[in-house]
């Protein structure tokens, strides 16, 4: 291709691009300036937005301090035998309650039958040894004064019979060792609990070191949290000024309470250096085990209730560049937006308001996407919907839309 082709082709494109351009300047039916005029008038007419309102309420919320808690079983022990023996039998069921008091475990316990057997002979032989001697020192007493026998001799059998009394006395200390020993072969529960994964079989010769089960106690039950170093003296004050202070325990996901009727036990004495905070203990019931040793759970610990806070649902709260800020119903079924401070939350789906609004003053809480400032509204309560267009509105909103259209 020449050059002069070239050059021509170029000049085409320029001249085509230019017409395109004026074309769309200059739109048909009037001047730029008009078509936002008409564009503004017919923004004017559209009809107003429904909305959902709800009016600032007053009512007492209470305060919660929130934190990750462990649950930690009341009591654990775990069972050791006190003697050691063959072990004969175990009487209880893995994972299952047991009762104070319970025969858990049997050792073998002849051998130490046989030691109480002994004891209880001695000190039966001891027993007649004492009759004797006593026997012979009255006797004497009374030969005494006539001078059959000398004194030296009387005090001989006086000391025979204190030294068989006390010979007595260690037989009978003797006798109440081998019966606790005997009492030892039978392992019994010190608490009502619940028992873990058996350490033993029947069988084995067991010694004071091995375990036979790990016993947990699960009512009541103990969830221990920790707060920021801050929230000492809230929580003091509020132990001193109302007794014990509620706790619930809730799922990781604070969905739901797991378990409800807990109460503040314990303030540990000291802060930790390292992570300034300072540690508390709970108790529940637990009475249908909703808690069990090592879970974790979020604590809701309840310090004070706030008497007549300003109360609305959270969704009627927006995020702004600004901070939160709400859409205010004014009195011409216009809205505004009125910057807001939030206190703090009130349940699942409602928060108090620090500042910002006052009781009585109805807020947007459905339709916010469609305002903004001076928004026209058609204000409807919770659940309200608003009534179907007529036969002129929906006539007269086609002949709009049709207009559009031919432009």
């Amino acid at each position: 291709m020449s050059r002069f082709w070239k050059i021509a082709l170029v000049v085409v494109v320029v001249l085509v691009l230019a017409v395109v351009g004026l074309r769309l300047m200059h739109k048909p039916g009037g001047q730029p300036g008009q078509a936002n005029a008409q564009d503004q008038g017919k923004e004017g007419q559209q009809p107003p937005v429904p909305v959902t309102v709800v009016p600032v309420a007053r009512q007492d919320v209470p305060v919660y301090l929130t934190a990750l808690g462990t649950v930690q079983a009341l009591n654990t022990v775990a069972i050791s035998p006190q003697v050691s023996g063959r072990l004969i039998s175990l009487q209880f069921n893995e994972g299952q309650p047991v009762k104070k008091g319970q025969v858990l475990a049997q050792i073998d316990p002849r051998s130490f039958q046989a030691t109480y057997d002994q004891a209880v002979a001695r000190l039966h032989q001891d027993q007649a040894q004492l009759a004797t001697a006593k026997a012979n020192y009255s006797r004497s007493q009374e030969l005494g004064p006539k001078g059959y026998i000398a004194k030296q001799d009387l005090d001989a059998l006086h000391n025979t019979v204190r030294q068989l009394e006390a010979t007595l006395a260690s037989d009978q200390a003797q006798i109440r060792d081998a019966e606790v020993q005997l009492g030892y072969t039978k392992v019994v529960s010190p608490i009502d609990g619940l028992a873990g994964i058996r350490g033993v079989d029947p069988g084995n010769v067991v010694t004071t070191t091995s375990t036979i089960v790990t016993l947990t106690q699960l009512h009541p039950i103990n969830v221990m949290f920790n707060l920021p170093e801050q929230n000492l003296d809230m929580v003091r004050q509020a132990a001193m000024g109302e007794g014990e202070l509620s706790v619930a325990a809730l799922d990781r996901g604070d969905a739901h309470v797991i378990a409800d009727g807990g109460v503040l036990k314990v303030i540990d004495n000291q802060i930790d250096a390292s992570t300034g905070t300072f540690r508390l203990k709970s108790e529940f019931p637990n009475q249908n085990n909703e808690l069990w040793p090592g879970q974790f759970v979020n604590v809701r610990l309840k310090v004070r209730t706030v008497g007549g806070g300003l109360v609305i649902p959270a969704q009627a709260v927006q995020r702004g560049p600004d901070g939160d800020y709400v859409y205010l119903l004014q009195q011409d079924n216009t809205v505004k937006m009125q910057p807001v401070q939030v206190a703090q939350e009130v349940g699942d789906s409602a928060v108090m308001i620090a500042s910002g609004l006052t009781q009585g003053q109805k807020v947007v809480t459905e339709g916010q996407f469609r305002l903004k400032p001076g928004s026209k509204v058609n204000p409807l309560k919770p659940g309200e919907v608003p009534p179907a267009p007529t036969k002129e509105e929906l006539e007269k909103a086609k002949k709009s839309g049709g207009g559009r259209r031919g432009h």
